[in-house]
C-alpha cells in the first residue's frame, strides 16, 4: 500500500539534479586550475604553481619599486612616449583606465543604479554609474551608464538622463552577479544574512 501512494523521483530528475549540483562546481575549479595552468606556462618551471607565485610576487614588487620616488619618472617617461604614438596612445590609455576602474585610485562600478529606458519607466536595466556628469559631450544633464551583459565579458555604455537613473541599495558586488546571471542570481539586500 506504502508504495503505490509515494511517488518516487525519475531517473531524469536525479540526473538534473546532479547536473545542477556538479556542473557550477566542476566549471569553476576547472577555470582556476586552467588560469593557473595559464599562468604557470608564462614562466616555464616544472612546480605546479610556482610560476603563479613568481608572476603574483613580480607584479607586486614592480608596484612597491613603481610607488618609489626614485623609479617614478622612469615610468612616466616611458608613459609619456606611449601617449604619444598614435595607436599604442589608444590601446595603453584604454587598457589604463580600465585596470583603473577596478582597482584605482577612482574605481568606477562602485554605484550600481536602476536607468529607466524610456522615460514612461515601464522598462528598466540594472547598470553602473560611470560619469555623473557628461556636459564634456555636449550632453548635460546626462549620466554615463554602464550595462554589462549577461553571461559575458561584454557590456554597452549609454548616456542616459540624470533623472532616469537612481542608485539601488545594493552592493555593487551584489549587483554585478545579478546582472552576469541574467537575473537568475538573487539579490542579498544590505541587511540579509547569508
Amino acid at each position: 500500500m506504502f508504495m503505490k501512494k509515494y511517488k518516487f523521483p525519475s531517473i531524469p530528475t536525479y540526473f538534473l539534479r546532479g547536473l545542477l549540483l556538479l556542473v557550477p562546481l566542476a566549471l569553476t575549479v576547472y577555470i582556476i586550475v586552467m588560469s593557473i595552468r595559464w599562468l604557470d606556462g608564462l614562466v616555464k618551471l616544472n612546480i605546479p604553481g610556482l610560476g603563479l607565485l613568481i608572476i603574483l610576487g613580480s607584479i607586486t614588487i614592480f608596484g612597491y619599486l613603481g610607488s618609489s620616488f626614485l623609479i617614478q619618472p622612469i615610468l612616466n617617461f616611458f608613459e609619456s612616449i606611449m601617449v604619444k604614438v598614435p595607436l599604442v596612445r589608444i590601446i595603453y590609455t584604454s587598457l589604463k583606465d580600465l585596470m583603473s576602474a577596478f582597482v584605482g585610485n577612482e574605481k568606477k562600478f562602485q554605484q550600481p543604479v536602476m536607468a529607466d529606458m524610456i522615460p514612461d519607466g515601464t522598462i528598466k536595466r540594472v547598470g553602473f554609474i560611470t560619469q555623473q556628469d557628461m556636459t564634456n559631450l555636449g550632453a548635460p544633464g546626462f549620466a554615463a551608464v554602464y550595462f554589462p551583459h549577461s553571461y559575458n565579458f561584454s557590456g554597452n555604455l549609454m548616456l542616459i538622463p540624470r533623472e532616469q537613473v537612481r542608485p539601488l541599495a545594493l552592493s555593487s558586488t551584489e549587483a554585478m552577479k545579478f546582472i552576469v546571471s541574467g537575473g537568475v542570481s538573487g539579490i542579498l539586500l544590505p541587511n540579509e544574512e547569508r
